[in-house]
């Protein structure tokens, strides 16, 4: 008996490409489409939060002060902070196997944040 009992079986099933597959940063920031596993999104969020707090610092040193002004400048900054950030969320509900909109739940108070 050469057989090793404690070997894995090996699968004759073909497997489907539902893989993730590699996208640059220009996809996964901009685009709809697609999936992104985990670790991409985390770091896409944690590099989302660390650009918010660089524009908050570089809009507090172009305004000299001026409140009026900082609130401007991050309004037009935010904007496309806001793409991303929903952008990567819909992978990210692609990859749960669901719909783009279900990143539409989180604004049901209460429930939406704890089913999100």
């Amino acid at each position: 008996m050469s057989e090793n009992v404690y070997q894995a079986p090996e699968s004759n099933v073909v497997s489907t490409s539902t893989e993730t597959t590699s996208l640059s940063v220009k996809e996964i920031l901009f685009s709809f489409n697609g999936r992104i596993p985990r670790k991409t999104y985390w770091f896409s969020v944690l590099g989302m939060i660390a650009a918010s707090f660089v524009l908050m610092f570089i809009a507090a040193l172009l305004s000299g002060g001026s409140e009026s002004a900082i609130s401007i400048i991050m309004l037009i900054l935010y904007v496309p902070l806001i793409w991303c950030s929903l952008a990567i969320q819909i992978k990210r509900w692609h990859d749960r196997n669901k719909s783009g909109w279900w990143v539409l739940i989180g604004f049901v108070p209460v429930i939406g944040g704890i089913w999100a």
